[in-house]
């Protein structure tokens, strides 16, 4: 089912059998009816949003969405990372339920990454189970967490550890939303965007390097581009691995120093992004250390995930102990097993692979690359 797109839009298909659906990529489509065609019927649409988001882009899609349901409902969710909680979630069940919302009531995720992760895990529990599709409203969602289904909430001692896998139904990416976005997000999502080069496409890299300036001074065409190809490359992965048993790791490329950055210095302090991108300096450096890359390697992603406004140093989580406290973190993170944390390690430029390394080698690292 999809709907029928202006020759500007994009539209990358994520294959997954009878769960497929389209990213479609265009400017102007929040606020198009004609981007909403095709999807499940229902009487009832609830978009979730937040405090940053809804003021800015909610009327819009509400006048799009009234096209085509009865009643276009608003929630509102309080902004941040360090909102997506247990507590948070229940306002969006509370909404459904005060509304009486039934099962084909279809959720609308009109925000960043935290909206989007919420709003589907919301929505694969409701009723065991509604529609819901994803307006990405910040780069980083848009290339990486709107797509292929991964919803969840973050707990205490670790980041996204409930959730489940839950494809939506469509995902709309519209490069007008990017305008508004500050510069620290833009420059987060250009981390995820980034990452995509070393993993699997260094003629995508090396494009990456020629346009970052385009891409920071958020040239339409240049944005298209970088969005399209992340989606296509995230969307080749997932199609194969959709549940991450092996091959969808990969994506996770900086993310295991990342996330122990963030949860570390408390959700919020650093944005995803800016953790990924000093993570992607980290892994590197454990690729070279590994014997997988040189040097010159890690100074090129170095020398571009600054380039792009992104930190390459990491934080002090620890006055005493700093190796041994982002140790502890990493061992908490979903890819570790039995207790042995697994790296999204390069080992050759264009290529990913998930390994362990001795924690001796991961102490030099960070007492390498954090100051």
């Amino acid at each position: 089912m999809h709907a029928n797109f202006s020759p500007a839009t994009q539209q990358v298909l994520i294959a997954l059998g009878e769960r497929s659906y389209a990213i479609a990529i265009g400017a102007g489509l929040l606020g198009d009816p004609a981007a909403y065609r095709n999807l499940p019927s229902a009487s009832t649409a609830l978009i979730v949003s937040n405090g940053t988001v809804a003021p800015l882009y909610a009327q819009p899609l509400q006048r799009a969405l009234q096209a085509h349901y009865q009643r276009v409902l608003l929630l509102t969710l309080p902004d941040g990372e360090m909102h997506k909680d247990w507590p948070t979630l229940q306002l969006i069940f509370d909404a459904l339920l005060a509304n009486a919302c039934d099962r084909k009531t279809v959720l609308f995720a009109l925000g960043g990454g935290v909206v989007g992760d919420m709003t589907g895990f919301a929505a694969a529990c409701y009723m065991r189970g509604v529609p819901f599709v994803q307006v990405p409203t910040t780069l980083l969602a848009q290339v990486d967490s709107s797509v292929g289904g991964k919803t969840g909430i973050n707990h205490p001692l670790g980041k996204n550890m409930v959730g489940a896998f839950y494809q939506p139904q469509r995902v709309i990416c519209d490069l007008d939303v990017l305008k508004t976005l500050p510069p620290r997000e833009l420059s987060a999502g250009l981390a995820e965007i980034i990452k995509y080069g070393p993993i699997a496409d260094m003629a995508f890299f090396g494009w990456i390097e020629a346009n970052i300036e385009a891409l920071l001074a958020r040239e339409p065409v240049a944005l298209a581009y970088a969005i399209g190809r992340s989606c296509e490359i995230k969307a080749a992965v997932v199609g194969q691995d959709e549940r991450e048993s092996g091959l969808r790791a990969i994506l996770n490329f900086g993310h295991t120093f990342g996330h122990a950055i963030e949860s570390g210095l408390g959700y919020g302090q650093w944005h995803h992004g800016e953790g990924v991108g000093c993570g992607m300096v980290m892994a590197a450096h454990l690729s070279q250390r590994l014997g997988l890359v040189d040097a010159a390697f890690v100074s090129r992603l170095r020398t571009l995930v600054q380039r792009a406004g992104l930190p390459v140093t990491g934080p002090k989580l620890s006055p005493v102990d700093n190796a041994g406290r982002y140790l502890e973190l990493m061992r908490v993170d979903k890819k570790a097993e039995a207790g042995e944390i697994r790296f999204v390690v390069i080992d050759g430029p264009g290529s990913a692979a998930l390994r362990s390394a001795p924690d001796a080698l991961v102490r030099e690292v960070i007492d390498a690359c954090c100051g």
